[in-house]
């Protein structure tokens, strides 16, 4: 398969007119098949995900021109190495738990990098952020973009497990330590994305940080609405084959 994925440049020039949270003037027009699967990661991240399952996601993300492929950090070498620069590689770093120390986060990250990958998809420390060390948590962010450089990060923040007030101080250690977005969910939580917490996103990130809804995304009415809702990216395992079933491919 020679298509390339979309990339954020091309996906940014398909939209009419941005807010500066990557949502587009749509004068009420319902988001396409296309607009849709262009903000998909295409995600595989089950602990028991064999080479096959990691293809076969990678086909699909070229075939239907999603933004990229998450995957375990053991499958971004092989990807790379078999797809080249044809897809756009995320992996996830202190998942799912984001317990990790910061030192061992950064090992993550670099060696992710060395591997081939593209974008960051990393956990908070969820036991500072109960702490109400949210300095900290600021820190550990500045660190890892500080090592992804141009790379993209995203800061998972895991709202499930957090009050408002919670929520409201990641925004702002994510918007103060510089990452590219904040994140909702692992999706190995007690709970995913919803619309009450991206709308509350949207109030408190700068206008540099794009939102990405991952968690719970199971029909084609969820992608919709995130994607209406302004969410740049969405990550769920299953954006591709509703489209097929819906189209009857």
């Amino acid at each position: 398969m020679e298509e390339r994925n979309m990339t954020e440049k091309d996906m940014t020039e398909t939209e009419a007119k941005g807010n500066g949270h990557g949502t587009a003037d749509r004068e009420g027009r319902r988001a396409s098949r296309e607009e849709m699967l262009a903000r998909v990661d295409h995600t595989q991240l089950k602990p028991f995900a064999v080479w096959e399952d990691v293809a076969r996601l990678c086909d699909e993300a070229l075939e239907y021109r999603t933004a990229g492929v998450c995957v375990p950090p053991a499958y971004v070498r092989r990807i790379h190495e078999t797809y080249g620069d044809r897809i756009n590689i995320c992996t996830v770093v202190g998942f799912p738990l984001g317990y990790s120390v910061t030192e061992a986060k950064a090992a993550e990250v670099r060696q992710a990098l060395a591997d081939g990958c593209n974008e960051i998809d990393m956990v908070v420390n969820i036991c500072d952020v109960k702490n109400g060390d949210y300095d900290k948590v600021e820190r550990e962010i500045r660190t890892l973009k500080e090592i992804c450089g141009e790379h993209i990060l995203k800061v998972i923040v895991e709202t499930c497990y957090l009050t408002e007030e919670e929520k409201i101080a990641m925004c702002r250690a994510v918007t103060d330590a510089g990452a590219d977005y904040i994140k909702t969910s692992t999706g190995f939580g007690t709970g995913g994305a919803v619309r009450e917490d991206v709308e509350l996103f949207r109030k408190h990130i700068g206008p540099d940080v794009k939102i990405k809804a991952a968690g719970g995304i199971s029909t084609l009415e969820d992608l919709r609405m995130f994607v209406e809702l302004g969410c740049d990216r969405v990550g769920t395992s299953k954006a591709v084959g509703l489209c097929r079933a819906e189209s009857g491919k």
